[in-house]
């Protein structure tokens, strides 16, 4: 009688998991609350062609491109998925009527309370579509551009992004400006004036042509605006510099492959000193951010790895990390869960090192710099 109860007990769960399994194919929307920042999350569910379930997460505050989800179970009333590549797991359970998942999302350890919701028809979140973009020939300049000094009570950050089909830089000195339009590190910069590096600007710019620009287009938009209306002009030498090479671990890298978009833009933003979530990035990019925000020498990437790429890197940054930014890193707390410094998480994390070396790299040297023209 007990096997016979057991064995019972048994195909009632297993058919409880397949009817909830049945319903959660659909579109589950909730918002997270990350500090003062309220932010839209829908998780979109379907059968796998393979059988189980698959989904796609989209955070429609911030981008209009959708995360695969790398795995998604369900046991029961027990809903579990995972998003390897920007450390992201949610964990939770369906309600009786399977119209609310109540849970946790976690990101690289910190953990939000949220609930999702089944969407109808009526109550579904429109997720934005992608914007289109912009022609490989298209003019490559700004048909209008706002320049203004940034607020003066603001803070170290700053921040190039775009919003629609406005291309927008924060709190950029005319350093970061050179740094992001010609991919170098501010050791690359040489003879300008002082105020290049301590004068800072908000930029609001408009492209002449219709779509949005990837970053190459966007970097040739600053080029132009720099001889525009700052009135730039420089020359190049060549010069041996200490740097840090990205290289692959002695395994295979750690990262996973996002092939979602290839000529779409990436997403890199710090979330704090030692947290940088990336989607969508090449390693060039990620190059990029660690000599641009991060590191105090040119970064260069001896990976090989093609393609693009979503992660997230969590590290304890020391007192050499950020002086680009102006930001003094404050004194590690010594904690056991603490994570590793950046060379170790790079290892651990990605499966990537960094190798410090010297190399010739190209250096901008300023011939002409005058402070911004009229708007």
């Amino acid at each position: 009688m007990k096997v016979i109860m057991r064995a019972a007990l048994a195909l009632a769960l297993l058919m409880e998991g397949v009817a909830h399994g049945q319903s959660i194919a659909g579109n589950w929307q909730g918002t997270l609350q990350a500090g003062p920042q309220s932010l839209r999350l829908v998780f979109v569910v379907s059968s796998a062609d393979t059988g189980g379930l698959k989904a796609t997460m989209y955070s429609i505050d911030q981008t209009p491109q959708g995360i695969p989800v790398s795995s998604i179970t369900q046991l029961g009333t027990t809903v579990r998925m995972t998003i390897s590549g920007i450390n992201v797991t949610f964990d939770g359970t369906l309600s009786a009527d399977g119209n609310t998942i109540t849970g946790t999302f976690t990101q690289s350890g910190t953990p939000l309370s949220v609930t999702l919701a089944k969407a109808t028809k009526d109550t579904a979140w429109a997720i934005p579509e992608p914007p289109r973009a912009m022609a490989k020939d298209a003019p490559a300049v700004f048909e209008v551009a706002s320049i203004k000094p940034s607020p003066t009570d603001r803070g170290p950050g700053k921040l190039f992004t775009v919003r629609g089909r406005q291309v927008i830089s924060v709190n950029t000195t005319v350093n970061d400006l050179m740094m992001f339009a010609y991919g170098v590190h501010p050791r690359q910069i040489n003879a300008g004036p002082a105020w290049a590096e301590s004068e800072r600007y908000d930029i609001t710019a408009q492209p002449e042509a219709a779509g949005q620009p990837n970053q190459d287009q966007m970097r040739a938009m600053f080029q132009k605006l720099l001889a525009d209306r700052f009135k730039l002009t420089f020359h190049r030498e060549n010069k041996e510099l200490p740097v840090y090479a990205i290289v692959v671990g002695s395994t295979a890298h750690k990262m996973t492959k996002n092939d979602s978009n290839p000529n779409g833009l990436p997403s890199l933003l710090l979330r704090g000193l030692g947290l940088l979530p990336a989607t969508n990035a090449t390693m060039g990019d990620f190059a990029g951010v660690l000599q641009a925000a991060i590191l105090d020498r040119p970064v260069v990437d001896k990976t090989g790895l093609q393609g693009r790429y979503d992660f997230t890197l969590t590290w304890t940054p020391d007192e050499t990390q950020f002086t680009s930014m102006g930001i003094r890193v404050p004194p590690p707390s010594g904690a056991a869960d603490a994570p590793p410094g950046l060379f170790t998480a790079m290892q651990e994390q990605l499966g990537l090192k960094l190798d410090s070396t010297r190399a010739p790299v190209e250096v901008l040297v300023i011939d002409r710099l005058e402070k911004p023209s009229e708007n």
